[in-house]
């Protein structure tokens, strides 16, 4: 009989890449049952919905007075989606639980049972939003809690980058596995540049503080000869940030919005591009030590990169000369950037992403998964 895995994750699973590709190992391994938001994903046997009305973190007004005098213990399981979780799965037993992101650590242990935990934390909990007042002084303390408390009774614990993984060693004395936000190699080549116009391209979520009307402003300020495309998930804001973009984008550049694309289509469709951008001033830890979904997504595209600098991503674009990295986080320097990378450096940064695609790709983390499921799922 197959072993029986929760995997739990407060997103819409559907559209979260990371969780996508650890659900496709983790389905290698057992029958998966997903709680979160959205749709089943396809390699789930059993999906579990949550409302997306309900949030993840203790938000109501009970739950913010617990979180300013501080009574966690109380909070661990308050939060509304955790509660309607906690509902959805009561009664079930599983051989593993896997917690996405910290805030998934407390329900994961009181579900397992008994049973190992795997805890996915992404990036660094207690500051995931901390350049937004209330989360600095009431969400982070309350994360560093459940870090303290619950990572080292956690089986095995992983996190996107080394820079990472080290915070984690520092603060909370934990081992850990890096698993990047790679993605699978795709059998691709670069495409040809235009004789008219460099194609700049970024993908993500439409999002406040993504500095996406930075990457505009760049684009205004280059010459004639460039294009920016944006391909963004909307935020759960009605799209008012998605319009405010758009109010931007009447530069003397074509900048131009198109719906987002499935994760497993992204690479195809960024493959007729030239360049993919991405500069973020770093408010967060997280920031500063960015290693995110885009770069792998421009990789395997087979895009020249030009990102703002950060420890984990300058040391890959220098290590396989994928492109350039800004000398701060301002538009003037990204366009800078973008101006000194002329057509041959651009075709050369194109083909070294070709020739670096396979050792960038997620074979590596797969079998760094596939070693945590061996050594916590019960052997045949």
């Amino acid at each position: 009989m197959r072993p029986k895995i929760l995997c739990i994750s407060f997103s819409d699973i559907k559209a979260d890449a990371r969780v996508l590709r650890q659900l496709d190992v983790l389905a290698e391994y057992g029958d998966v049952t997903t709680l979160g938001y959205g749709e089943k994903p396809d390699a789930a046997a059993e999906h579990l919905r949550l409302d997306a009305a309900l949030p993840s973190l203790p938000q109501t007004v009970a739950g913010v007075a617990l979180l300013a005098v501080r009574f966690y213990k109380r909070l661990e399981l308050a939060a509304p989606a955790v509660r309607a979780a906690a509902d959805l799965a009561a009664g079930r037993t599983f051989d593993l639980v896997v917690a996405n992101e910290a805030r998934a650590l407390p329900l994961a242990h009181h579900l397992a049972a008994g049973a190992p935990v795997w805890g996915d934390m992404h990036e660094w909990a207690p500051e995931e939003r901390v350049h937004v007042l209330s989360w600095r002084l009431l969400i982070k303390p309350f994360m560093t809690y459940v870090c303290a408390k619950y990572l080292p009774r956690t089986q095995a614990v992983t996190v996107v980058n080394d820079s990472i993984a080290h915070l984690y060693a520092q603060e909370f004395g934990c081992d850990t596995a890096t698993v990047r936000n790679s993605r699978a190699f795709e059998d691709l080549h670069p495409s040809p540049l235009s004789e008219e116009t460099i194609r700049l391209v970024h993908s993500g979520a439409a999002v406040p503080g993504r500095n996406l009307e930075g990457m505009i402003h760049a684009v205004n300020m280059l010459g004639p000869g460039y294009s920016l495309d944006f391909y963004l998930v909307p935020a759960r804001d009605g799209g008012k940030y998605l319009r405010f973009l758009e109010s931007l984008a009447s530069g003397p550049n074509k900048v131009t919005f198109h719906p987002p694309v499935s994760p497993a289509d992204l690479p195809r469709v960024l493959n007729a591009y030239d360049v993919g951008i991405f500069s973020l001033p770093p408010q967060t830890r997280n920031h500063a030590l960015m290693l995110p979904n885009k770069f792998f997504d421009f990789v395997q595209a087979r895009l020249a990169i030009v990102f703002s600098p950060s420890p984990e991503t300058s040391r890959l674009i220098e290590r396989f000369d994928l492109g350039a990295v800004t000398e701060d986080f301002s538009p003037e320097s990204l366009a800078e950037a973008l101006r000194r990378l002329d057509r041959p450096q651009i075709a050369a940064s194109k083909a070294n992403a070709h020739g670096a695609a396979m050792e960038l790709s997620s074979k590596v983390d797969e079998d760094t998964e596939r070693e945590i499921l061996r050594r916590l799922l019960p052997q045949n």
